[in-house]
């Protein structure tokens, strides 16, 4: 298994749901900068994230809606880290 290793100014997981998302970001002490829960679309998180792109990581758990939010960050450059439930 590889682990992800890179360090960033912001780290943000999203609670994935099918028509919401729960979104929390920390800065790199571990203060919560960002807690918001969106509407499950692009627009709304590309929105959200704006300001923290080129300084963020984004992670999510490994379910059925992940995918969008992958292809959402590899159009923007934004690096992306699927965690998988048993970890």
């Amino acid at each position: 298994m590889k682990f992800y290793t890179k360090l960033h100014d912001f780290y943000c997981g999203i609670d994935l749901h099918a028509r919401i998302l729960y979104v929390c970001i920390l800065d790199e002490h571990g203060n919560k900068v960002l807690h918001q829960k969106i509407a499950a679309y692009k627009e709304a998180l590309l929105s959200l994230i704006s300001p923290y792109i080129g300084q963020v990581v984004i992670g999510v758990e490994c379910m059925h809606c992940w995918y969008w939010v992958s292809d959402l960050c590899a159009e923007h450059n934004i690096d992306f880290v699927l965690g998988h439930a048993c970890i």
